[in-house]
């Protein structure tokens, strides 16, 4: 029977345990998207805390695809090979794997953080990012983001980590390619699954030629909550379009950036959303007690607010041979134990719960604690847009610090 903490491999990495922390985006790189000695502590701290392995916070491929976020890590250059060598050198001492995630956000940034206009399969307006209609790609500018992605495989592996994992999931653009709700191209790049799929499968082949057989693993939505969106079924048929190609993890989340809080369910942080949004800040003072409740309901994800990617990665997992890691609200040990040991998915991911501590599964391990203190408040999320990564436990006086 597996067990929780024994040694386990995916595509030739060897994990410390089947316990990864998930892409959580720090803003903790410099302007040019190398990462500073804040970010190599952070991932030192969830090395020494027991992470069977770590999957870095989203990286950028090409410059018009970097988040709008505070400063994201970028691997669009050879001259952020090395410093990010730095960093995968500093998580190796540790014998902790490091995976890379990389990412182009697509039509969720904006041109005021870019200096490029926001571009998307489909001219469709995000209904947060709505200050600008995207640039719908033509031919050449997708083969050229094939290209990229390709490139910052290459990159990744020339740096020392142990795998990447493509970021198909919330939105960005290789999601939005994925989705019928974002995209509606009637060429080859649209219409089908298969054609939707078009360019994860183009990016796959590519790389193997210049790769070979360095670990690739992919993040998916299960789940988004538009009407057209994708549901259950379809994912089940992108992650055998995944398998088809030689994905080596599928990792199984939900939602999208307009879909408010689906991929991290719980509280809905209205006063930091207030402060930090780029959007919801411009609203008066005065006017805060009208909005907050609208706000709320608006931005709420559906329950559960536990498990609640388990169903959907439970489906998948019947379907396809390839390992399958499910991710979010995932913060009880028991309820690591009854997913690993009773073969419902491969591996689990965590990302909030690791923020505040970064030491958890070694107190899991060591029978110190059986759930983590991670409360949901969801603060971390909304802070991240102006700051570097932080907890707040919902102390609305940590936002102002």
């Amino acid at each position: 029977m597996r067990k929780v903490f024994d040694e386990a491999v995916i595509a030739g990495i060897a994990l410390n345990n089947r316990v990864l922390r998930s892409a959580t985006h720090e803003g903790m790189s410099d302007k040019t998207g190398k990462p500073t000695e804040q970010l190599v502590s952070r991932y030192v701290a969830l090395a020494k805390g027991g992470v069977g392995a770590i999957i870095t916070g989203y990286i950028g491929i090409q410059k018009n695809g970097k988040a709008p976020l505070s400063n994201m890590l970028m691997l669009d250059t050879d001259d952020n090979i090395e410093p990010l060598g730095d960093l995968v050198k500093a998580v190796h001492t540790y014998r902790t794997p490091i995976i890379a995630q990389l990412a182009h956000c697509g039509r969720q940034t904006r041109s005021k953080s870019t200096g490029y206009k926001p571009v998307a399969p489909s001219a469709i307006r995000d209904k947060v990012y709505n200050e600008e209609t995207p640039h719908e790609l033509n031919e050449r500018e997708i083969i050229e983001i094939i290209h990229n992605f390709v490139l910052a495989i290459e990159r990744s592996k020339k740096a020392g980590f142990d795998g990447v994992q493509l970021h198909c999931a919330h939105g960005y653009l290789l999601s939005s390619f994925l989705s019928p709700h974002m995209n509606k191209r009637t060429d080859k790049w649209g219409g089908t699954t298969e054609n939707r799929f078009r360019i994860v499968k183009e990016i796959f082949i590519e790389a193997r030629k210049k790769i070979g057989e360095y670990p690739i693993l992919a993040k998916i939505n299960a789940y988004e909550k538009s009407k057209d969106g994708i549901k259950l079924p379809e994912a089940i048929k992108i992650a055998k379009y995944l398998e088809s190609v030689g994905c080596d993890a599928i990792e199984v989340s939900a939602g999208t950036v307009e879909d408010g809080f689906v991929t991290v369910r719980g509280n809905v942080p209205v006063d930091i959303m207030l402060r930090d949004n780029f959007r919801l800040q411009k609203i008066l003072t005065c006017f805060h007690p009208i909005v907050k409740p609208i706000i709320k309901k608006v931005f709420a994800g559906p329950k559960p607010y536990e498990l609640y990617n388990l169903d959907s990665a439970v489906e998948i997992k019947k379907n396809v041979k390839t390992p399958v890691i499910v991710v979010g609200g995932i913060t009880k040990l028991e309820d690591i134990q009854n997913i690993i040991e009773k073969e419902m998915c491969d591996f689990v991911s965590m990302s909030r719960a690791l923020i505040l501590e970064p030491d958890l599964v070694n107190k899991f391990k060591e029978g110190r604690k059986t759930q983590a203190k991670c409360i949901n408040c969801n603060y971390c999320l909304i802070g991240g847009e102006e700051r570097s990564l932080k907890c707040y436990y919902g102390r609305i006086s940590e936002v102002w610090q």
